[in-house]
C-alpha cells in the first residue's frame, strides 16, 4: 500500500524540520514534519514507527503534492526518541498515551487544519488501533495494514500458546528483549494488557479506516476483528465507514503474486481496491491526489481474493471479489473425522479414537505459514505430515469444487494422559500431484479450555471439547484436489513447546517434560469435526451429528 504514495514530484521542495515533541510525562519523541510548499494550513498524515522515521520521507513528495503535511515520529525509546521502549503499552488508553499526545500537538500547530490521518503497516498499524480507541482529538481517518488491535491475543499468546518465533525474534531485533519479563509476570490477559488491547474499546473508535491484510499474515485474525468491530460496533463516525482488503499475501509480501511455494496469477498483485487509500484520505482529509476521483460510499466494504489452483488457468477461484460485510453469507459445513483417516460430511462410525504420542524433546517443526522472521506463506507440508506424531484426515478426491470463504474452526474431542498439551490443527489443499499446500492453521493449549485468564489441567480419562480457531481464508479447491487436516501438538519454533506440566507460563515451557499420549475421539458420542463456511451451500443441507 505504501507504494501508492511513493512518487517523484519534480520542482517541489517541501520544507522539513524536526521537533522533540513532549509527552504528558515529559519524555520527548523525535518528530519530522514535511510541509508542502505554498500551503499555510493543511491536513496531516501521521506515521508513528519503531523502525526509524527516515523511511517515511519517501511518502512526503506524493502526499505533499496532494496538499498534506507528513509527520513521522520515532516511538518512545526508539532511534532518536527519549525514554524506554515499552512495546506498545504507552500507545493506547493507559496512563501514558503517546499517540493521543502527538495528535494533540499536531492539531495545535500553526500549519495544521485540525484534520489528521494515520498511516502505516504492522507495528505502525498497531499503534493506530491503540490510539483510535482513546478517541483522540483531530483523528479523521486511518489506514492500518497487516496489524492487530490486540497485542496479547495476536502477537504474544495465541490460543494460550506463546507465539515464540514472532514475539521473541521481533523483540530481539528491536533490542527490546527486556519486555519478555512482562510476559513472565503477566502470562494471562490481566490489567497489564489493557493499554495494548483495544477490541473491548471499539465503541470509542469514531473514525473511518482502511484495514489491509493477507490470508497468510501473522495478524490476519486481528485485522478482521478490527474491521468488523469498528464497522458494526464503533462510534457514529466509524460504523459503516470501514473498508477491508485481504489478498493472498504474507506479512511482508503484500501486493505480490509470489507467496511461499505458490505463484498466484498476476491479478493477485493487482487489487482493484488499490484506490481505497487515496479515495478515503482525499475525502476525509480534503486532499487532492492527481487522477483520483470517487467517494468512499461508492466503494464496497470488503474486497477479498479467493484463491484457487495456481497451476490451472481454468480452475475456479483466483479472483477478486467484493462483499458488503465479512464474512459473506455461508453455510457452516461440517466435515467429520473418520476412522482410518477419512474426512467427510457423514457422521463417524463407532470406532472411537485415533491416537498419537508426542515427545516435547522432538517437536514437530514449523514449515512456512503465518510467519514474520521464518519462511512464510503456503508451502508443502508433507515432510511434517509424515511424522509419527502427526495424524492426518482427508477427503476423497473432490468430484466438484469446494469453496471455503470465512472463518474456519476445528471442534475436537481430546483426551491426554498428562495434565496439559497443545493441539495444532493445520488445513491444507492437496494438489493432484500430492503436494499438501498449507492454507491456514490454529493452536490451543488444552489446559486453558479456551480461556485467556486461567488454567484448569486435565484429569486422567477426561475428554475435553477443544475448539481450535483456524482464523479465516477464501479458497476454492478444484475437482481432483483433496482437503487435508493434520493434527499434532507442536509447530516449533512458531509456538513454544508445551512440557505437559499444566503450570502457568513460563514454567509450562521449561525443563524436560514427559511424552503425552493424545486420543482424538470421533465416535457417535464425540463427533470431532472441522467447520467450514461454504457460500455455495444451503444451511439446510448441513449434516449434524450431535449426540
Amino acid at each position: 500500500m505504501r507504494a501508492l504514495w511513493v512518487m517523484v514530484v519534480v520542482g517541489c521542495s517541501p520544507a522539513r524540520f524536526t521537533e522533540m515533541v513532549p509527552m504528558r510525562d515529559g519524555t520527548r519523541l523525535a518528530t519530522d514534519v514535511h510541509l508542502p510548499p505554498g500551503v499555510d494550513r493543511a491536513s496531516a498524515v501521521l506515521v508513528r514507527t519503531p523502525y526509524g522515521r527516515s523511511d517515511v520521507a519517501l511518502l512526503a513528495p506524493g502526499l505533499n503534492a496532494a496538499g498534506a503535511v507528513v509527520v513521522a515520529q520515532d516511538l518512545r525509546g526508539r532511534f532518536d526518541s527519549e525514554g524506554v521502549d515499552r512495546v506498545f503499552t504507552t500507545d493506547g488508553a493507559g496512563a501514558l498515551q503517546d499517540g493521543v499526545d502527538t495528535l494533540a500537538w499536531i492539531v495545535d500547530q500553526p500549519w495544521s487544519s485540525g484534520l489528521v490521518g494515520t498511516f502505516g503497516d504492522s507495528a505502525e498499524g498497531i499503534v493506530q488501533y491503540l490510539t483510535a480507541a482513546a478517541d483522540p482529538e483531530g483523528l479523521a481517518v486511518m489506514h492500518a495494514g497487516v496489524a492487530t488491535p490486540d497485542l496479547y491475543t495476536d502477537a504474544m499468546f495465541q490460543g494460550g500458546v506463546r507465539r515464540y518465533a514472532l514475539s521473541h525474534n521481533w523483540l530481539e531485533e528491536q533490542g527490546s528483549l527486556h519486555f519478555e519479563a512482562e510476559l513472565e509476570r503477566h502470562p494471562f490477559l490481566d490489567d497489564f494488557w489493557d493499554s495494548s488491547e483495544s477490541s473491548d474499546q471499539v465503541a470509542a473508535v469514531d473514525v473511518p479506516a482502511v484495514h489491509q491484510g493477507g490470508w497468510f499474515d501473522i495478524f490476519l485474525d486481528g485485522t478482521i476483528r478490527a474491521f468488523t468491530g469498528a464497522q458494526t460496533r464503533g462510534g457514529e463516525g466509524a460504523r459503516g465507514r470501514q473498508k477491508l482488503v485481504v489478498g493472498p499475501w504474507t506479512h511482508a509480501g503484500g501486493w505480490s503474486a509470489d507467496q511461499g511455494e505458490l505463484q498466484f496469477p498476476d491479478n493477485a498483485a493487482q487489487s482493484p481496491a488499490g484506490s481505497f487509500l487515496d479515495v478515503m484520505f482525499d475525502h476525509y482529509l480534503q486532499l487532492e491526489h492527481p487522477g483520483i476521483d470517487g467517494h468512499p460510499d461508492d466503494l464496497a466494504a470488503v474486497h477479498y481474493y479467493t484463491m484457487g489452483d495456481v497451476d490451472d488457468p481454468a480452475a475456479p477461484g483466483n479472483e477478486w471479489r467484493t462483499a458488503d460485510a465479512w464474512p459473506p453469507p455461508a453455510a457452516a459445513v461440517r466435515l467429520h473425522l473418520q476412522a482410518g483417516g477419512g474426512l467427510a460430511e457423514a457422521c463417524p462410525a463407532p470406532e472411537p479414537t485415533t491416537a498419537y504420542v508426542f515427545d516435547p524433546s522432538d517437536p514437530a517443526p514449523t514449515i512456512c505459514g503465518p510467519n514474520l522472521t521464518l519462511e512464510a506463506g503456503p508451502c508443502d507440508q508433507r515432510p511434517v505430515e509424515a511424522r509419527a506424531d502427526v495424524v492426518v484426515f482427508e477427503t476423497v478426491a473432490l468430484p466438484q469444487p469446494l469453496e471455503i470463504t470465512g472463518p474456519v474452526t476445528a471442534h475436537l474431542f481430546v483426551g491426554i494422559d498428562q495434565p496439559d498439551a497443545d493441539v495444532v490443527v493445520r488445513l491444507s489443499d492437496v494438489y493432484p500431484d500430492g503436494r499438501s499446500m498449507g492454507i491456514t492453521e490454529g493452536v490451543l493449549r488444552l489446559a486453558t479450555r479456551g480461556s485467556q485468564t486461567s488454567l484448569s489441567p486435565l484429569a486422567p480419562e477426561e475428554v475435553v471439547h477443544a475448539e481450535v480457531d483456524l482464523w479465516h481464508t477464501s479458497l476454492v479447491l478444484a475437482p481432483g484436489h483433496r482437503l487435508r487436516v493434520a493434527i499434532t501438538s507442536s509447530s516449533w519454533p512458531r509456538y513454544a513447546v508445551n512440557q505437559h506440566n499444566g503450570l502457568p507460563y513460563p514454567a509450562s515451557v521449561q525443563g524436560e517434560g514427559p511424552p503425552v499420549a493424545v486420543q482424538l475421539h470421533h465416535d457417535e458420542a464425540h463427533a470431532s469435526y472441522l467447520e467450514l463456511p461454504d457460500p455455495t451451500r444451503s444451511p439446510d443441507s448441513v449434516i449434524r451429528c450431535d449426540p
